[in-house]
C-alpha cells in the first residue's frame, strides 16, 4: 500500500486565490476545521495580475447606478446564456462584499468626498469598478491573506491535488502530493470547494500563470460532476505583442477606461467601424463624445473600445488579418493622445495606472507617456466550468462546490471586465457558507483505498517509463500549438475535427509519458501530472465548440458567422459516459422569470 500522510478537515478548500480564501473564510468562521490546500505559495495565486478592479453597482460616481443595471449589463454580455439566479445575487450582493472587503483593510482609490472611486470599464453603463490603480487583484488578496490567516484556516502550500475521492455518491476528501518533496497526501474532508481557476495554459499566448492547467475542472468531471459552456474561452483583446519573452501578458481595460484608443497601422481608430446592434444606442458616434464619457459626462455615450471583450478582440484579429497591424502582429494602443485633453498627462498617467507604466517601461522600453503599446488578443478566462447551483454553489456532485473560475454561469457565453473579483467574492462567500452547512449536516465519508492506491499508481507511472519515455514538455508545447491555431478566436468545424483528432494522438503520447529523477523537485513530473488535465479540458472545449454551430460571445465560428436564435435556448453540457467517454449533450437554458425579464427590457 501506499504511504501518505493524513489532514483531516471538516472544509477543505482547493485553491488560495480570491474564490479560495473568501470560502475558507467564510467555512473558516463557523468553527468549522478548514483546510486550504494551493500549488503556489500562499499570496501568490493568479488574482494577483487582475488589474483594473471589482464590479459592483456602488453608485459613488453615477447615482444612476444600481443592481437592476449591473444585472442587465451582465445578462447582455452573456448574450443571456447565463445562470440568471447567479447574475442577479452577483448584482445585488456585490456591493455588500467590497464594502467587507474594505472593512477588512483594502486601501481603495478615492472621491473627492472620500468614497470608493470606480471607473469605466468594457460593457458597463456607468463607471462601476472599484480599484486600486491598477493593482486592485494584488489589494485583494493581500485583504483576504491577511484576514484569513486569522480565521484559523490551515494551509498546505506547493501541493498539487491529483484526484477527488468519492464515497456512496458523494464527495469523500481529495489526494495529493506535496510538490517539493514528492510526498503523497491524504485529505478526507465531508465537503470540498474548488476554486482553481481557469485553463489558459492550454494555449500558447495566454495571460495566465503557470498554475492555469484546468485541474478543478479536471477533477470535478472524474470526480462525476458535470461542466458547463465549455466552447467559450474568452480572449482578452490587449495582452502585450512585444517583446516576444512577454508575450500575452495582460494590458489591463483600465488603459481603454482611462481614455486609450485603438489605432490601426494606418493611424485610424478602426473600432468605430463595426458596432454591434447591440450596443448602437450605448455607443459614441465621434471621438469627442467618447473622451467625454471616460471623463465622467453622464449624457455621453462609452467610446468603442470600452464594447466587450469578445467583439473587441475579433475586430484586432481584423485589422492583423488585413494587414493594417502593428510591425509585431498587434495593433497599437495609445493612452499617450490625452497630452491633447490634459496638461500634466505623464503624471496622470502614472498615477492612474502605475503597473501598466513600469510594466512596459521595464519589460519593452517603452514609456506609455509618450508613445503607443502594441496589443493583441490573448488567452485570458475561461466561462465554462464546473455546473453549479446558483444559490449554494454545490455542484452535481454532492459535497463538492465551486466558486470563481473554475466555476460555471455567472458569465455565458462572454464575460466582462471586472465581474471576476465581485464573482470571487460573491460566489466564494456563497461556496464557503454552503459547503460549512453541508459538512454540518452530514458525517464523515468513508476514504476508499482502492482509489487512493488507483492514484499512486498513475502518479508514479511516468517514474516507471523512465526518461526514454514521451516528453511531457513536448506535447503540452505541441497542445498548446493545436489550440492556439485550430480551436481559437476564430473556428470552423474542419480545424476543430483536425485538433480533436490531434488531441487524441496526445492522449496516447501522455500514456506513454516518462520522467527521470526522483520525486522531489522534479518539474518534469509536475509537467505530466499537469498535461492529463490540460488535455482533457481542451478535449471537452473542442467537443462544445464542434456542437455549438453559430458565433455568439467569445465563440466565433467562421463557418457560422451569425447568431442562431435557436442556440439561444441551450446551454452545453460536457460530461463523463459510463464507458468513460466525454458526452456533450445541449440542455435548455432555465428561463429568466417575468420580474427579471421586465428588468432587462426597461434597461435596454
Amino acid at each position: 500500500m501506499a504511504e501518505y500522510q493524513t489532514y483531516p478537515y471538516d472544509v477543505l478548500v482547493i485553491g488560495a486565490g480570491g474564490a479560495g480564501l473568501r470560502a475558507a473564510i467564510q467555512a473558516a468562521s463557523t468553527g468549522l476545521k478548514t483546510g486550504v490546500v494551493c500549488k503556489s505559495l500562499l499570496g501568490k495565486a493568479h488574482t494577483v495580475m487582475a488589474e483594473g478592479g471589482v464590479a459592483a453597482a456602488l453608485a459613488n460616481v453615477d447615482d444612476r447606478d444600481n443592481w437592476r443595471v449591473h444585472f442587465s449589463d451582465t445578462m447582455r454580455g452573456g448574450q443571456y446564456l447565463n445562470n440568471w439566479r447567479m447574475a442577479e445575487l452577483h448584482a445585488k450582493e456585490a456591493p455588500e462584499r467590497v464594502r467587507e472587503l474594505e472593512a477588512w483593510g483594502a486601501l481603495f482609490d478615492r472621491t473627492k468626498d472620500g468614497r470608493i472611486l470606480q471607473r469605466n470599464f468594457g460593457g458597463h453603463r456607468y463607471p462601476r469598478l472599484a480599484h486600486v490603480g491598477d493593482r486592485t487583484g494584488l489589494e485583494m488578496i493581500r485583504t483576504l491573506q491577511d484576514h484569513g490567516i486569522h480565521s484559523g484556516m490551515e494551509v498546505h502550500m506547493e501541493c498539487t491535488v491529483l484526484s477527488l475521492l468519492v464515497d456512496s455518491g458523494r464527495v469523500a476528501g481529495a489526494f495529493g502530493y506535496d510538490r517539493e518533496k514528492g510526498h503523497f497526501i491524504l485529505w478526507p474532508a465531508k465537503a470540498v470547494v474548488l476554486a482553481t481557476g481557469g485553463i489558459g495554459r492550454a494555449y500558447k499566448v495566454t495571460s495566465n500563470s503557470w498554475e492555469y492547467t484546468g485541474d478543478g475542472h479536471a477533477l470535478a468531471y472524474r470526480a462525476g460532476a458535470e461542466l458547463l459552456d465549455m466552447e467559450f474561452v474568452q480572449f482578452h483583446p490587449t495582452g502585450m505583442v512585444w517583446p516576444i519573452s512577454v508575450r500575452g501578458i495582460l494590458v489591463t481595460e483600465g488603459v481603454r477606461g482611462e481614455g486609450g484608443v485603438l489605432r490601426n497601422s494606418e493611424g485610424k481608430r478602426f473600432m468605430f467601424d463595426d458596432i454591434p446592434d447591440l450596443y448602437k444606442t450605448q455607443t459614441a458616434d465621434s471621438e469627442d463624445e467618447g473622451w467625454r464619457y471616460t471623463q465622467g459626462d453622464k449624457n455621453a455615450r462609452r467610446p468603442p473600445e470600452l464594447l466587450t471583450r469578445d467583439h473587441v478582440a475579433r475586430c484586432i484579429n481584423r485589422e492583423v488579418k488585413a494587414g493594417r497591424g502593428s510591425p509585431h502582429g498587434g495593433v497599437f494602443l495609445d493612452i499617450a493622445w490625452i497630452k491633447q485633453h490634459i496638461s500634466d498627462s505623464p503624471a496622470h498617467i502614472k498615477r492612474k495606472l502605475p503597473s501598466m507604466y513600469h510594466q512596459f517601461k521595464q519589460l519593452a522600453d517603452i514609456d506609455i507617456t509618450k508613445e503607443a503599446m502594441e496589443v493583441g488578443p490573448t488567452t485570458h478566462y475561461m466561462m465554462g466550468g464546473v455546473l453549479v447551483d446558483g444559490d449554494s454553489q454545490m455542484s452535481t456532485l454532492p459535497g463538492l462546490f465551486a466558486a470563481g473560475e473554475v466555476a460555471a454561469g455567472l458569465h455565458g457565453a462572454n464575460r466582462l471586465g471586472g465581474n471576476s473579483l465581485s464573482d470571487l467574492l460573491v460566489f466564494g462567500k456563497r461556496a464557503g457558507e454552503y459547503a460549512a452547512n453541508f459538512a454540518k449536516s452530514n458525517g464523515a465519508a468513508a476514504v476508499d483505498e482502492g482509489q487512493i492506491q488507483s492514484a499512486v499508481n498513475e502518479a508514479l507511472a511516468p517514474f516507471e517509463r523512465g526518461a526514454t519515455g514521451e516528453n511531457p514538455y513536448a506535447i503540452q508545447h505541441e497542445l498548446q500549438d493545436t489550440m492556439q491555431d485550430l480551436v481559437g478566436i476564430v473556428r470552423t468545424e474542419g480545424e476543430m475535427s483536425r485538433a480533436l483528432a490531434t488531441i487524441g494522438q496526445y492522449w496516447k503520447r501522455e500514456a506513454k509519458a516518462g520522467v527521470g529523477g526522483n520525486r522531489q523537485y522534479n518539474n518534469g513530473w509536475h509537467t505530466a501530472m499537469d498535461l492529463r488535465n490540460l488535455l482533457l479540458v481542451s478535449e471537452a472545449v473542442t467537443r462544445a465548440a464542434l456542437v455549438r454551430k453559430e458565433s455568439r460571445g467569445a465563440q466565433f465560428r467562421d463557418d457560422y458567422p451569425g447568431k442562431d436564435p435557436e442556440w439561444g435556448k441551450y446551454n452545453n453540457i460536457v460530461r463523463r459516459g459510463d464507458d468513460g467517454g466525454m458526452i456533450v449533450e445541449s440542455r435548455p437554458v432555465k428561463p429568466v422569470p417575468p420580474e427579471l425579464k421586465a428588468v432587462i427590457e426597461e434597461m435596454k
